[in-house]
């Protein structure tokens, strides 16, 4: 069977999930990078005029990857009652959440028909880790939105999200966080990329653990 040659834009593409990701899916389809500070394309998912911007000049796609989204790890004891912009809650809220979904918003209008959009949460929707309350309560976000945004994408376009455990490249520096963890690859979690954007499944939580 001859696949097509997909046109994808993917964002975050220089992290350590991103590069895999990219190295994955470029065997076979045309990849564009696109990063915050690096790739052909910038885009800071913390601003949605960037969002919009770095899809106008990406062109027509057929996909769009987030592998990309900050949060603050930091004990409980530091969260205190704070407006948005006060609290320790913000980066992940205004980046990983509200960034992701702004991305989504902004793909379902740009995207070809049947195109996919993939998102990025993790094993803390589930399985929460000290220090991790934040990323816990923005992963479970994400994954809510996407199930049902799936419910509602029209022409045909499909949305998934990606929730991997701990990186083994990653375990030199969140180790501490993650003891009695079994990490994965990044080449691994990778596959589960290529599952959402060649695959035919809409509004799934594809688990990496």
């Amino acid at each position: 069977m001859s696949e097509k040659r997909l046109r994808i834009l993917l964002v975050g593409a220089s992290g350590t999930l991103g590069r895999a990701v990219a190295a994955e899916l470029s065997q076979r389809h045309e990849v564009i990078a696109a990063g915050r500070s690096s790739g052909s394309i910038r885009i800071d998912l913390t601003d949605v005029q960037s969002i919009l911007r770095g899809l106008k000049e990406a062109g027509e796609l057929d996909a769009v990857i987030s592998a990309a989204g900050r949060v603050t790890f930091a004990p409980l004891a530091d969260f205190k009652p704070a407006a948005l912009g006060e609290s320790l809650h913000t980066l992940g809220i205004t980046d990983k959440l509200l960034g992701q979904v702004n991305l989504a918003l902004a793909a379902r209008d740009h995207l070809r028909d049947g195109g996919s959009i993939t998102l990025t949460t993790g094993i803390l929707s589930e399985q929460p880790i000290v220090a991790g309350s934040s990323a816990s309560m923005v992963n479970g976000a994400v994954e809510a939105f996407v199930r049902a945004a799936a419910v509602e994408l029209p022409r045909g376009l499909r949305i998934n999200v990606i929730s991997p455990t701990v990186l083994t490249e990653a375990m030199p520096s969140y180790g501490p966080f993650f003891r009695g963890f079994e990490p994965v690859t990044a080449a691994r979690a990778a596959l589960a990329f290529s599952r959402s954007v060649e695959g035919a499944q809409t509004g799934q939580v594809y688990k990496v653990f």
